[in-house]
């Protein structure tokens, strides 16, 4: 189920993007442990887009705010970030970028809770995921979980091109 005009404005919408991860966790910043989320958001990208930078740092919304600057520098079109989505104490992601948003996009959130509901039950209301535009930079705020990871991915990953158009336009 599409539409035509939608059809259109994805042929219209740019192919290839330029894109930054960034992975929010103490103990892998740290301990440089693996980080197969950030791993998951690249290898999925990196065919199809342009990775302008990958960077691991903790849960820290300061350094959070620079990383998310120095993305935007290297001219990041959209910056997926990892981790930090929860409720716990060092859960700091939506608080940081979400005063950021020049406009949320509501449904990402929704549709990553509900996707996650039917996998998971009731326990999909402690994910926080959401996606939100600042400054000409689409942000998107996944769970650190792989399994989270992927599901995010599945979603927007076709809409990216179609969603820097708009947000350009």
């Amino acid at each position: 189920m599409s539409s035509e005009s939608m059809k259109e404005h994805k042929k219209q919408s740019p192919s290839r993007v330029k894109v930054g991860i960034i992975t929010l966790s103490d103990s892998k910043s740290q301990l440089k442990e693996e980080d197969l989320s950030g791993k998951i958001i690249k290898e999925s990208l990196e065919e199809q887009h342009e990775i302008v930078s990958y960077q691991i740092i903790p849960d820290e919304g300061e350094l959070l705010l620079k990383t998310l600057e120095m993305m935007k520098d290297k001219k990041a079109e959209v910056v997926f970030s990892t981790g930090g989505t929860g409720i716990g104490k060092r859960d700091i992601t939506i608080e940081t970028i979400k005063p950021l948003f020049e406009k949320e996009l509501n449904g990402f959130g929704e549709i990553f809770r509900y996707e996650s509901y039917k996998e998971l039950g009731t326990g999909a209301i402690l994910s926080r995921a959401t996606a939100g535009v600042w400054q000409n930079t689409f942000l998107v705020a996944l769970p650190g979980s792989p399994h989270a990871v992927e599901l995010g991915m599945k979603i927007i990953k076709p809409e990216l091109g179609h969603l820097v158009k708009h947000m350009k336009h």
